[in-house]
């Protein structure tokens, strides 16, 4: 199976489209996170809207047979360990998983690169619209109705004060971009390979992703179908629209066979 690796000489690391392109990646990221970091900062302000949102979705759940969250939690409370790491996983899947992921198809899936992360921006488009408008508060916040902080109260962790707050929206619950990021991941992960183990990785990512999402009080099961919707909106447009408009750099180009194996020519980066 051929193999691309990353030569070290006297230029340094060999990038799949040179320096340009790598620093060009890195920069439209930089450019998503500022944008995150503005939208914090503007609804930071409306948090009475938000706790009502937040009392809105209870109230859609409760109609809807779906307020079920107090129930789990209170079923993992009683598991110290679990609890501890499913509070682990949520605090450092988002972060590291998506980061290993898109650096993993950069260097050695380059060719498929370019539409995955498409997919990451317009989910993370329609999120910032989302969060702007409807500001919703998250479980954790609602203690009256039996929800558990437990990211505070076991790993002793306050999410809303010191440096940990300047990275976290307080009121972005809806959508869950946990769980879309999930779905991005588990579902490109399935497409990409051929071995089973693989396989059934990328299909119980989400799943463990969801259920940690849920049981730290971070979201609401609406929230999370939430982001189920913004993943697959995400996809449409990047496989329906984008794709379209650049077929060569920005089409899924499926691999003919292996694991994350590299082809012998990649398209022209964008």
């Amino acid at each position: 199976m051929p193999r691309r690796r990353l030569r070290l000489g006297r230029a340094g690391p060999r990038l799949p489209h040179g320096w340009a392109d790598a620093v060009l990646q890195a920069a439209l990221w930089l450019l998503a996170d500022l944008l995150y970091e503005g939208v914090r900062g503007i609804v930071a302000g409306q948090s009475a809207v938000a706790f009502a949102n937040g009392r809105s979705v209870i109230w859609l759940e409760r109609a809807t047979g779906t307020f079920w969250e107090p129930h789990v939690q209170s079923w993992i409370l009683g598991h110290a360990e679990l609890v501890g790491a499913i509070d682990w996983v949520y605090l450092n899947a988002q972060f590291s998983v998506n980061l290993c992921f898109l650096a993993i198809l950069y260097f050695w899936r380059n060719e498929i690169f370019y539409f995955v992360r498409n997919m990451y921006f317009v989910a993370m488009g329609l999120a910032l619209v989302v969060h702007l408008t409807y500001p919703v508060a998250p479980p954790r916040l609602f203690p009256e109705y039996g929800f558990v902080d437990t990211v505070a109260r076991y790993a002793h962790l306050d999410q809303d004060s010191g440096a940990i707050s300047l990275f976290v929206n307080p009121y972005a619950a809806v959508p869950s971009m946990h769980v879309c990021f999930a779905l991005l991941v588990g579902g490109t992960t399935i497409c990409l390979t051929r071995r089973l183990w693989l396989r059934v990785i990328g299909g119980l990512y989400p799943v463990l992703v969801l259920f940690a999402v849920v049981t730290t009080g971070n979201h609401f099961i609406f929230d999370a179908a939430a982001g189920a919707a913004v993943a697959l909106v995400a996809f449409l447009a990047a496989d329906r629209v984008m794709a379209r408009v650049r077929p060569q750099a920005w089409a899924w180009s499926q691999p003919s066979a292996g694991v994350l194996q590299a082809p012998a020519t990649a398209p022209d980066p964008a």
